[in-house]
């Protein structure tokens, strides 16, 4: 609870008009603000501020503690408190005090919330589509450009409708769920650290990355689930429910459920590619990220000393340059693990009876009957029968992913920019 007491009052004052001692007034005048009278609903006992020092008999200020003589002694310094009655540059004296941080809250909001609906909801298309692609051994066109990739997801749309293109973007929340829950519960119960500290160590990062993998463990199961409802086709898809991806999950790991066919690999084969795929890309993209936030933020700091940055872009610079490092950093992550990430989709939906959608003509419907004995089996089948390219299946889906998600992030840095122009 903050004390009441006048702006600017510093304690000072008090003391001056309550004791008019000659020894302490004469040599370092303080600044009275008003009688004694006036200021002794404000205080009962002398106060103790921070950042102001408590006179008593016999002390002396220091020399900082002199007012200069051109600075008039009566009346509050004008500066400017944060959260307090200070003057905002650019700020009307009609508006409220906090009206520009309210405004930043809510765009800050707003920003954060465009870029989670652009990589959840707007890109789920291109997710569905990818893993599709991945997991169609028989495919002849790979869908390298995203020029294909878009003619196959109209026939998809046109045949099966819209639903063929977000199914299975509920269990993708549940899985993210899951794991945030799971590394959480993990961190709170054993001494593995959720967050690395500034002065960190080999065996604080190690710790740190077993936590990783322990949580990739436990949500392996329900990934497994959810990648079969992304890319199940929609002609034979049943009217699954929402937690449907929960059940799914624990029959895999208890060996209930759907039945599956003999080719299906067990849990403790998929725990090393899962695994291995999970943690490489947590390095990845949290390496990727410090550097790029690295250097958006010196070029920021060397723009702000070369010239005066007007308040709009320095309300852009507080937001702007986490959001594109994650987006590079997603990016990066993605791109160089793609490889693996086939493989390990093709081991998980391997044996689970899942069929999907042609992607190479739009319609009809095949089924999976890969016979994969691991890994390693897994890469030299795909290298040997597909090609190099082969571990590229669906890669134009990718591309259009992240040229929504920079335009999604370019027209909010736009509306942003306009809303705090009009503002100001």
């Amino acid at each position: 609870m903050h004390p009441r007491r006048p702006d600017g009052f510093d304690g000072l004052g008090y003391r001056s008009g309550a004791r008019d001692e000659q020894g302490f007034g004469g040599a370092f005048p303080a600044r009275s603000f008003s009688s004694a009278s006036d200021l002794s609903h404000w205080v009962t006992t002398p106060p103790d501020i921070p950042g102001s020092r408590n006179l008593h008999w016999g002390e002396k200020s220091p020399p900082y503690g002199v007012p200069a003589p051109s600075t008039p002694l009566e009346g509050p310094a004008e500066e400017p408190f944060p959260g307090g009655g200070g003057s905002v540059p650019g700020q009307s004296s009609g508006e409220g005090p906090g009206a520009h941080e309210q405004l930043n809250r809510f765009a800050g909001f707003g920003i954060g919330l465009a870029s989670l609906f652009t990589e959840n909801v707007l890109a789920h298309p291109c997710i569905v589509l990818r893993r599709q692609c991945q997991v169609n051994y028989h495919a002849r066109h790979y869908h390298l450009t995203p020029f294909t990739v878009i003619n196959i997801m109209y026939s998809f749309n046109k045949t099966q409708g819209p639903r063929a293109l977000w199914k299975g973007m509920g269990s993708t929340f549940i899985v993210q769920g899951v794991t945030l829950g799971a590394e959480g519960i993990i961190s709170e119960f054993t001494p593995l650290p959720r967050e690395i500290s500034h002065k960190w160590n080999p065996k604080q990062i190690g710790e740190h990355l077993l936590l990783k993998s322990l949580t990739y463990i436990v949500a392996m199961p329900f990934y497994s689930a959810s990648l079969i409802e992304t890319v199940q086709s929609e002609i034979i898809r049943d009217n699954a429910g929402i937690l449907e991806c929960i059940k799914e999950g624990i029959g895999r790991v208890i060996g209930l459920g759907v039945p599956h066919s003999k080719r299906l690999l067990p849990l403790l084969s998929l725990i090393f590619p899962t695994v291995l795929h999970g943690v490489l890309h947590y390095i990845i993209s949290s390496v990727i990220q410090k550097i790029v936030l690295l250097i958006l933020k010196r070029k920021t700091y060397h723009s702000h000393l070369a010239e005066s940055t007007s308040p709009v872009q320095s309300m852009l610079d507080a937001y702007f340059p986490e959001l594109i490092a994650n987006f590079a950093a997603s990016l990066c992550s993605d791109v160089i693990l793609y490889p693996l990430e086939t493989v390990l989709h093709r081991l998980h939906i391997q044996g689970t009876r899942t069929i999907i959608d042609n992607t190479d003509l739009g319609y009809e419907v095949l089924p999976i009957n890969t016979q994969y004995e691991g890994m390693r089996d897994c890469i030299n089948t795909i290298r040997q029968e597909e090609g190099m390219l082969g571990f590229y299946k669906g890669f134009g889906a990718v591309v259009i992913q992240y040229t929504l998600h920079a335009a999604v992030l370019q027209i909010t840095k736009i509306i942003y920019s306009t809303l705090l122009q009009n503002s100001v």
